[in-house]
């Protein structure tokens, strides 16, 4: 994990001193020195829930670090604009910075509690070929309800369903795997990193055309996996587990179902009410996010909250994610500048370069401010395609933007799965997991079964689709 923190702060230290750069601007001027606290950040999220996990749990706490780092990035931008000094890049930087993370709070929190009010119940026979219809269900579902959303309202079922048996440890590592990761590929609803590169232009359905074939391989390969090693422990199980796994059937049944209506009004929400389709009397951008917290709103206006205890939602999760990305949206903004100015002197051209960059860093990092910072690289280096990391409708349509952008997706969705600080489902996956009796590898325990089976698929990926 320290090599990734490593790894990451010597990227961006070789970009600010990099020299030459593609544009001029605050990005050619700002310092190595304000990368510091982006860094800081990102370690604090990797380190704190390991060596203080008690005190990381208050959600107070989280927005102190997220302020902790801000404040020197917040007074610098403010002398900035006091002193008139690059005064418009510094108010276009912090403006797009708030913007972009009200956008994404509002996806992820209608996303959560709209899916928290959708109650799955059931205890289905624990055979494999059931095991493996619930992932290939999970995958799907993850690009229309997102990631969280599909993890939240399939464990817990999917659990269930294998407490009769005993070789059950590999059940939820796939899920994660397969639902909480990499199911979510193909739409800017499905993973976090893949709807910020929408909110900075990338067309909605350029992730399902550009992406479904590496996503359809890597699927099947996993479920195919998964049905071997599942159907091997199955084979291991004593007859008297599966004799009571065989009567314990309960049918599964859903409650709070018409949340599925809001679910449907939150993507026409991102499809419909885009920026892009504003007119000059209205900011389309505000209708957007208030359809989806209006939406939230009304789901929890609306649903029993008997069912929400039943299934176990709390705003915790959300709460976290708002903690943490309000200090990262504000403390990446001279990264993405530094990258934007010096991207094309670190060297990175090759798509396999950008997967497997983007792809490590995600395992150990969060994805989306990862996706960001090599969308915004893959930018700088590709001047001529590319008008700025807030445009990359123009990188990804471009003859040479393309391929390098389809790289940084696939690394940052897929490789989120590399660890369980890799994507924000994967620890609450965990949690729930534990909660309901399975034993749960340690942290470097999960890294390790993730590289025996993830790194081989995704070693196939780079020499086949990159």
């Amino acid at each position: 994990m320290m090599s990734a923190i490593g790894l990451w702060v010597t990227l961006l230290t070789a970009t600010a001193q990099a020299g030459g750069g593609a544009s001029g601007g605050l990005g050619a001027e700002i310092s190595p020195v304000w990368v510091v606290p982006f860094g800081g950040m990102l370690l604090c999220i990797a380190v704190l829930p390991m060596v203080a996990h008690h005190w990381w749990e208050e959600h107070r706490n989280q927005f102190l670090v997220s302020a902790f780092w801000s404040a020197p990035i917040l007074g610098y931008f403010a002398y900035l604009i006091l002193s008139n000094h690059h005064a418009h890049d510094a108010v276009h930087g912090l403006q797009h910075a708030v913007e972009e993370y009200v956008s994404f709070i509002a996806l992820l929190g209608s996303l959560f509690i709209i899916s928290g009010g959708v109650l799955l119940k059931g205890d289905l026979q624990g055979k494999p070929i059931i095991n493996t219809a619930f992932l290939a269900v999970g995958a799907v579902i993850a690009n229309v309800v997102g990631t969280t959303g599909a993890s939240m309202l399939l464990i817990r079922p999917m659990l269930k369903t294998n407490s009769e048996r005993e070789y059950v440890k590999h059940i939820p590592l796939f899920f994660i795997f397969l639902v909480s990761n990499i199911g979510g590929a193909l739409t800017p609803i499905g993973d976090p990193p893949l709807f910020l590169g929408y909110l900075r232009g990338v067309d909605f359905f350029w992730t399902l055309e550009k992406l479904w074939v590496p996503w359809l391989a890597v699927v099947i390969v996993l479920l195919v996996m998964f049905f071997v090693v599942d159907s091997y422990f199955y084979r291991r199980e004593d007859q008297k587990n599966i004799d009571r796994d065989n009567i314990d059937v309960e049918p599964l049944s859903v409650q709070g179902g018409w949340n599925f209506l809001l679910l449907a009004g939150v993507v026409a929400a991102v499809l419909f009410l885009s920026p892009d389709k504003e007119n000059p009397d209205f900011r389309m951008y505000y209708a957007r996010e208030i359809a989806m917290f209006g939406l939230a709103a009304l789901s929890m206006w609306r649903t029993s909250k008997l069912l929400r205890e039943e299934n176990g939602f709390t705003f915790g999760p959300i709460l976290e994610v708002a903690a943490l990305f309000c200090g990262i949206f504000i403390t990446m903004i001279p990264a993405t500048m530094l990258l934007q100015t010096h991207g094309s002197a670190l060297g990175l051209d090759q798509p396999w370069q950008y997967f497997w960059a983007t792809g490590l860093l995600s395992s150990f990092l969060d994805n989306a401010p990862t996706y960001v910072t090599f969308a915004a690289l893959a930018c700088g280096s590709l001047p001529a395609e590319c008008a700025g990391p807030e445009q990359l409708g123009t990188l990804a349509n471009g003859l040479h933007g393309e391929p390098l952008l389809v790289a940084i997706s696939l690394g940052a969705v897929f490789m989120g799965a590399n660890s369980y600080i890799g994507n924000g489902p994967n620890f609450m996956v965990r949690a729930i997991a534990e909660e309901n009796g399975y034993k749960m590898p340690s942290f470097f325990g999960y890294i390790g079964w993730a590289a025996v089976i993830l790194l081989p698929v995704f070693a196939v990926v780079t020499f086949v689709f990159l």
